[in-house]
Formats: structure tokens, sequence, C-alpha cells
């Protein structure tokens, strides 16, 4: 039966009164990563509902797309928002996907300036060859890292991490990757291999499943698809990776929830497994 946009607010609603599951203190003994959520993947919901469902995934770990704290934010909105992560208990690691394609020293600041206001350590982007040297200043001068996100096959700029990696491996420390694992396969490259030869400028990761590795709407709940997961955690492990491995769950977008916890599940099922 098809339900409506209320009937799923209110079914999202009703997940949200159960209890939440108390947040783990460490996500797998002698792993250093941390699970959590990208705000893309609640992007139909308003950021009050979005910080009670990440809590009930059972993450205190947020990377914030704009839908939920705009770029043109005023500083009193700024401060509002990091007062509402904080009551809410969480932590924000990130923000983005953020374009950066103009080249513009003066619209790169403007982005620097809203993530430090808003309290980013890493900015998660989608630039181009021509902006990034300009990007990677204000990275040295603000001190905040930037991953640089790959698209897949679409994306005429940086398809593949390798076509990241190339770029930025002589720049400074604060220029890395943000490894889509998905949009990752779709472009053939192995994703394991792609992760061990990104090593200290991997900062970010998005990670999602695909029940084919080569078509982006085969996107599933983690664990029912067949990307290497297991893999993906095994190797950040044996590289000592501690940033954000943040779940990017871009289907189900009026009930997201239900498989947002059961990917939780199943990630958290290979962290046991290891430790």
């Amino acid at each position: 039966m098809r339900l409506s946009r209320r009937s799923l607010i209110g079914t999202a609603a009703a997940a949200l009164a159960a209890p939440v599951p108390a947040l783990p203190a460490n996500e797998g003994a002698g792993v250093g990563f941390k699970l959590g959520v990208a705000s893309y993947s609640l992007r139909e919901f308003n950021r009050a509902l979005a910080l009670k469902m990440v809590k009930q995934c059972g993450t205190k770990y947020v990377n914030f797309k704009e839908f939920h704290l705009l770029y043109r934010s005023t500083p009193e909105e700024i401060k509002k928002a990091r007062a509402d992560v904080a009551k809410a208990g969480l932590e924000i690691l990130g923000g983005g996907t953020i374009g950066l394609q103009k080249a513009d020293d003066a619209d790169i600041k403007f982005h620097f300036e809203y993530a430090k206001a808003a309290g980013m350590p890493l900015m998660v982007v989608a630039p181009t060859a021509e902006t990034v040297p300009m990007i990677e200043k204000f990275a040295r001068d603000y001190n905040i890292k930037v991953a640089i996100h790959n698209h897949g096959p679409e994306d005429k700029h940086f398809p593949t991490p390798q076509s990241v990696l190339k770029l930025v491996k002589n720049m400074h420390p604060n220029m890395g990757l943000c490894i889509d694992i998905g949009h990752t396969s779709r472009t053939g490259v192995d994703v394991v291999e792609s992760i061990a030869e990104a090593g200290s400028r991997l900062l970010d990761m998005h990670v999602k499943d695909l029940k084919d590795p080569m078509a982006k709407e085969s996107q599933c709940i983690v664990g029912e698809g067949k990307l290497p997961i297991v893999g993906v955690f095994k190797q950040l492990r044996k590289m000592n990776y501690t940033g954000g491995v943040m779940l990017e769950y871009e289907i189900d977008a009026d009930n997201p929830l239900p498989g947002m916890q059961r990917s939780f599940a199943y990630m958290r099922g290979v962290l046991a497994g290891m430790a």
C-alpha cells in the first residue's frame, strides 16, 4: 500500500519515540575510525529531527550537508546549530559535500569561514583541478582538512580516488580524499586497493552498498549488497585510519531510518567480528 508523506513522517516519529540505543564507547577493539552519518541521508527532515535520527542510529558523529546548516546562515543561526548538536550529545566531524568550483578566492574564503564558524574540522568538497591549488592555501591557513569527494563515472573532474590522489599527493597534509565506496566501485577500480593507495591522504569516507557494484540505482542497505565492507574495514584498521566512516544512505528518502539502523547493525557486526 502506498503511504502518504504524513504517514511516513508519523512512522519516523514513532520510531524516534523508541529508546535510543546506547552510544558505543568504542566501535571495535583496535579500530580507531568513527562510524557516523552524512546528513544528506536525512535531507527530507529538518535539523532537529535529523539529529534525533542520527542518535537513533546509535552514533554520535555527523557530517552536515547544507540542508541542515545553510551556508548563508547568520552567526546567531550557526551558534544555535552548534548548540543543538551539543545538546543532542553529538559531534560534528565535518561538512559537505561543498562545491568550491568557482575560481574566486572570496567565494572559497566564504565557505572556509562557514566551516570555521560551524566547528567543522573537515570539509568534504567537489572542486575542479583549477580550484584545488587555491583551496590548498585556505586549508593551510584555516587549519581545516579538505577531503575531495570522488563522484564516479559521471564526475568529469574527479571520478576515482586515483584522480584525486594524483593532484593532492604533494600538497599540504590537510589536503586529501573522501572516498565514496559506491562511486568508486562503479568506476571499475578496486575499492580496497584504492583505500590502501590513498594512505594518509584518506581524510573521510562515505559508505554505502550496491547490489550491482556497477549500478548506481542498485543501492541497498549496507550488508545486503556486494561491496567489500569487511575488506574495507580490515584495510582501514590495517592503516590505522582514525577519520570518519559516514553512512550516506541515498535511498528511501522519506523513511530512511529503518534502513540506516540495519546498515549500522551490519557494520557493527563486522567490527565485532574483527574484534
